[in-house]
């Protein structure tokens, strides 16, 4: 028998924050999935420009694979980005199960899923409605929270500040046609 035990690799799914926002801080797909693949990441795909991206690694702590991640990154770009890493099997989970399904869709209705880099208690009844009834936080679930944003109310929606008062800044947010194409490649 081996003295080095081969560890099982699992699928895993990375949302990047802050990158290619507004032409701040770019990070070209091709030079990301390069950087994982030096990082000995296997079998790396990027989706859309956001920084989501799906790979093969070795079985390890999340919170120490997020911040070898965010870590490299940072050397290779020279800014620094938050990196969010959930195996695959949680993403499809989450896909499977569609948090969604009772919301009735309109061309205002926008869905998002976003998540924390640490589970944060809050004391708010969920679901919890912005005083304006354009923002709904539907649910939160660990480090994941569902909501929902009906532009037809508010054309100058304040959902990302609803989401930062109540969870702080260490979020990452990602609409439902992300988490979508992501489950659909999974």
């Amino acid at each position: 028998m081996s003295d080095a035990i081969e560890k099982t690799a699992v699928k895993y799914v990375a949302f990047l924050r802050g990158i290619n926002v507004g032409g701040h801080h770019k990070v070209p797909m091709i030079e990301l999935r390069k950087e994982l693949e030096k990082m000995n990441f296997q079998n790396v795909v990027t989706l859309l420009n956001s920084g989501n991206i799906i790979f093969d690694a070795p079985e390890g702590d999340l919170a120490k694979l997020e911040l070898s991640i965010s870590i490299h990154l940072q050397k290779v770009f020279g800014f620094p980005i938050p990196t969010i890493l959930k195996t695959a099997d949680m993403i499809y989970e989450l896909y499977s199960n569609n948090p969604f399904k009772d919301v009735t869709l309109t061309k205002d209705i926008r869905r998002y899923v976003s998540f924390l880099w640490k589970d944060i208690e809050i004391d708010l009844e969920l679901p919890w409605t912005s005083d304006d009834t354009s923002y709904k936080i539907i649910n939160k679930n660990d480090k994941t929270i569902i909501s929902v944003l009906d532009l037809s109310v508010s054309k100058t929606p304040k959902a990302m500040e609803a989401m930062e008062k109540y969870f702080g800044k260490d979020i990452t947010t990602r609409n439902w046609n992300t988490i979508e194409r992501i489950g659909k490649k999974l």
